[in-house]
């Protein structure tokens, strides 16, 4: 296509797009194939993208999906590693628990390295198709070497049957394929979240409805994998098909990367934004060479592009506000850059002279710092709900009607509560809320339903540690290994712990979407997904101070290889405490926070319209 006929294709779409501000409402209701979206979102080719041939449920549902089939594989790794580790590796409890933490951090620390990735230079799409295919040759490669060198003797790595020690080397080509799962699960989840949000134009109010909804039917789609994986997968690595399960999700890997490369001709796409790391730096920088600089009260005077200049980018102007006031340096114009910009023609270096939206972009970041920063203690809670409970619940009993239910296969109740939680929220919770508070019809808040997640969340940890008191009590009253209470009084503490996940992870992902810029939306995400990423080092290291303080003596310690021996009750109670002090500073913390003011594209449409309009 020749230049002049993409210039033509894009005057045909500003034009549909202002006739659709004018249309009557009856008129706005019907699909128009040849209207284009209003998001700036593009086509394949680069070109801008058609409604009716681009994007929509058809390419969100390939993608929720691939999301689905992608979690599934990896939770039937994730769920049992504690497990694979003690029979397979002969690590201890502390040791499995250890390495757990350690590996579920590096997930979430590659998801932010992959959201940098997306936004800065690959794309979104790029990323999830790179990813995806080093995710399926470290799933391929862990089956490979399960079968090959780890199983040994033939029948080992059931509950209780501990394998041969293995060599270094084998060692080392297990921990090699489980971290290549980590990096192609994690890297392109928050990139494969914002790529399905892309294809809603949340300029079409109808749209925005659907993307709005699309963050909580990635959730379910995710936890909907993750029930398959720890019912049946679970069950069959449990009983000691551990090659048979991992094929099983290398099959389901295939089959995922399959689906989202169907969508390929139909996706929604959005220019990459550069290095934000560099613009941020940027920022600094001019604001630092102006630091004797008087900065105007008002913001009146700042520095910031035309209009047109940043038309058909797709990506919104920041508003100016009052925070962080001497970052508005960076935009303060001197009579050197008036030289520049009006006697040379030359453009803005951005180390000397920022724009209002480029020093919003810096002030978005640094205002959910602690937003931020307060999440990272709730992730604690899931994390030892991935390791911790399902230890608990080994130390249980497990056989009912002379059925044996495997540990990890309790988490079947954990997403169950979290898929319904979601699914229902709308439809019940919001009119709930809004007949107890009798308040018009506004539902919570992101900040809020975070606040109330963590609060269930610590609520969760005081009835683990209640439950293991039990259990203790009822291990020593038979003198055995294994307690006479039931596994299914764990079914509490998994049900609260889902309903705080729905309520955190949720909103968390909409929040930090919304309050990010435009070109940012994947690091938006990867940014709460990296504080579960801290939250398992975190949980590393108290879990870590803890046993080296209470192992003195010659004691076991809080969280010994006996449960039976140790206090794993106060060490759920010492979470749930520091879940409170996480709760107290999230509210102070969430109390003090401005949201970000974005620029309504419709109103540049409408803006635009009226100018055509007054030409003519």
């Amino acid at each position: 296509m020749s230049y002049q006929d993409m210039e033509t294709r894009q005057q045909s779409c500003s034009a549909s797009s202002v006739s659709y501000v004018i249309e009557s409402n009856e008129e706005r209701k019907r699909t128009d194939e040849n209207a284009c979206t209003k998001d700036g979102s593009l086509d394949r080719h680069g070109k801008p993208a058609m409604k009716g041939r681009t994007g929509g449920w058809r390419c969100a549902m390939l993608i929720l999906v691939n999301q689905g089939l992608v979690t599934l594989a990896f939770a039937a790794v994730e769920v049992n590693l504690v497990l694979f580790s003690k029979s397979v590796l002969r690590h201890t409890n502390a040791e499995a628990a250890d390495t757990f933490s350690r590996w579920m951090g590096t997930v979430y620390l590659f998801s932010f390295m992959g959201a940098f990735l997306s936004d800065s230079y690959l794309g979104r799409y790029l990323t999830c198709v790179t990813f995806q295919v080093l995710y399926l040759i470290g799933l391929v490669s862990l089956s490979l070497v399960t079968q090959l060198f780890l199983l040994k003797p033939q029948g080992c790595g059931k509950q209780g049957q501990l394998c041969e020690p293995h060599s270094p080397a084998e060692i080392a080509i297990f921990y090699v394929a489980i971290y290549l799962i980590a990096l192609g699960n994690g890297a392109p989840e928050p990139a494969l979240a914002a790529f399905g949000a892309d294809q809603f134009d949340e300029e079409d109010d109808e749209e925005n409805q659907s993307k709005n909804s699309f963050y909580s039917y990635f959730y379910v789609a995710l936890n909907l994998g993750s029930l398959v994986a720890e019912t049946v997968l679970v069950y069959i690595q449990n009983i000691g098909n551990w090659i048979l399960g991992f094929w099983i999700c290398a099959t389901c890997a295939m089959v995922a990367f399959s689906l989202l490369l169907c969508g390929s001709f139909r996706y929604r796409h959005f220019r990459t934004v550069g290095n934000p790391i560099s613009k941020f730096c940027q920022v600094i920088v001019a604001s630092m060479r102006k630091i004797n600089l008087q900065v105007p009260s008002d913001g009146e005077g700042l520095y910031e592009v035309q209009r047109k200049e940043d038309k058909n980018s797709g990506v919104r102007r920041i508003l100016h506000t009052d925070a962080f006031k001497f970052l508005d340096r960076a935009a303060i114009i001197t009579p050197q850059d008036i030289f520049l910009l009006t006697n040379k023609g030359e453009t803005a270096n951005p180390w000397y002279l920022c724009t209002i939206t480029q020093v919003e972009e810096v002030k978005c970041i640094l205002r959910l710092l602690p937003i931020w920063l307060c999440s990272i203690l709730s992730s604690v809670v899931f994390i030892q709900m991935l390791s911790l409970f399902v230890e608990q619940g080994a130390a249980m009993e497990t056989t009912i009607w002379n059925f044996h239910i495997p540990p990890a296969s309790m988490f079947a109740f954990d997403i169950v509560s979290t898929s319904a939680f979601i699914l229902l929220y709308d439809k019940l919770m919001v009119p709930l809320y809004v007949r107890l508070t009798k308040r018009e019809p506004k539902p919570p808040s992101e900040l809020q339903r975070i606040g109330i997640g963590i609060a269930i969340a610590m609520v969760s940890m005081i009835i683990a540690g209640i439950v293991e008191q039990q259990r203790l009590k009822y291990a020593n009253h038979n003198g055995e290994e294994t307690s006479a209470l039931s596994i299914f009084w764990q079914t509490p503490q998994y049900v609260l712990v889902g309903v705080s996940e729905a309520l955190i992870y949720v909103a968390q992902m909409e929040f930090f979407a919304s309050q990010t810029p435009d070109g940012l939306k994947s690091l938006g995400i990867g940014l709460s997904m990296y504080s579960s990423a801290m939250g398992s080092y975190i949980c590393s290291i108290v879990l870590a101070a803890v046993m080296a303080i209470t192992s003195k003596n010659g004691k076991p310690g809080w969280v010994p290889p006996d449960l039976n021996a140790g206090h794993l009750d106060r060490y759920f109670f010492l979470l749930a405490a520091l879940a409170a002090l996480n709760l107290a500073l999230f509210v102070a913390c969430a109390k003090r926070y401005n949201p970000t003011s974005f620029e309504k594209r419709a109103e540049e449409v409408e803006m635009e319209a009226r100018d055509q309009a007054s030409e003519a």
